[in-house]
Formats: C-alpha cells, sequence, structure tokens
C-alpha cells in the first residue's frame, strides 16, 4: 500500500512538471464594420487599395490560463476615400502549464495567434459580405515570422538605449 502511494505521489508529481498547451475557448470580443461612403461607393469601379493591420496581446486571467486577444483591422479605400473599415478582436483562453517564459513566447506570440487567426479570417470576410462588398479572402500570416521580427526589433531597441551615453 505504501508502495502504491508513493507510486501515485510520484506519478502526480511527474504531471504537475509536465508542459501543457491547451485551448479551453475561442470567442468573438468585440467587431466592427463602417462603410461611411455608402451607398456612393457602389458606383465606383472596384479597385479597392486594402491596408491589413494586426496585432495580439495577452492577459493573464488565472494562474496558467490566458486570455489572447487577435485584433484584425482591414481598410480599403478607392482613391482617397474610405471603402470600409472592419476591426475583429478575435480571442481564446488558453491554458500554458509548466513552460518557462523563454518557452512561453513564442506559444503565446505565435501558436495562440496561428488558432485564432482562421476564426478573424471568418469572421471578417462575413462583415465585409454583409457590408455589400465582394467577400475578402486574408492570407495566411506567419506569425512566426512576425514574431522573430518584433523580438529583433526590441534588441536593436535595446542595444541603442545601452549604447545611449544619456
Amino acid at each position: 500500500m505504501a508502495n502504491e502511494d508513493a507510486a501515485a505521489g510520484g506519478q502526480q508529481a511527474a504531471a504537475d512538471n509536465q508542459k501543457q498547451v491547451g485551448l479551453q475557448r475561442i470567442y468573438l470580443k468585440d467587431s466592427s464594420f463602417e462603410s461611411p461612403h455608402s451607398p456612393a461607393v457602389f458606383t465606383q469601379e472596384w479597385k479597392p487599395q486594402v491596408n491589413l493591420n494586426i496585432s495580439a496581446k495577452n492577459t493573464l486571467v488565472d494562474t496558467d490560463t490566458y486570455e489572447v486577444v487577435l485584433t484584425v483591422t482591414v481598410e480599403a479605400k478607392l482613391g482617397e476615400q474610405n471603402a470600409f473599415l472592419c476591426e475583429v478582436q478575435q480571442a481564446g483562453l488558453f491554458i500554458l502549464r509548466g513552460l518557462t517564459s523563454e518557452e512561453l513566447k513564442p506559444v503565446i506570440g505565435s501558436f495562440c495567434p496561428n488558432q485564432l487567426f482562421p476564426f478573424a479570417r471568418e469572421a471578417i470576410s462575413d462583415l465585409v459580405g454583409k457590408g455589400g462588398f465582394p467577400q475578402l479572402m486574408l492570407q495566411p500570416i506567419n506569425f512566426d515570422a512576425l514574431l522573430q521580427a518584433q523580438v529583433a526589433q526590441e534588441a536593436a531597441q535595446a542595444a541603442a538605449q545601452s549604447s545611449d551615453p544619456h
């Protein structure tokens, strides 16, 4: 019996030290769509200039539970006139247990946004279509490359600040 208790305790300790990445819930936190020049914009030739902005933030909501919010903003212009502006905040709750701070950064900065992006892309496509415009198919995003660029930029800024004599 004592051996069984010791084995069970050892298994629990091993389970406590295991790394875990789990998706608990995906939800639309916020969305907006504006078409300030409708219906006049529908009479123009549809050759928009489309600008895409993506950002992500995270919040620790409970022990090992993070909310990651991916914000995707799409602006379409015809010349100087805004055809539409669409913004979606797609969020998810992730269990991130047993990860070091070095392991946590790529999971929050790349893995989590990768899980959320298809849902954000679908929401944007639906909103744009409901606004009377041709559906917008956003191309896949390489969040690994975006994270690497952000890390490189932060390192360059830190190096610049450390070499600044002021």
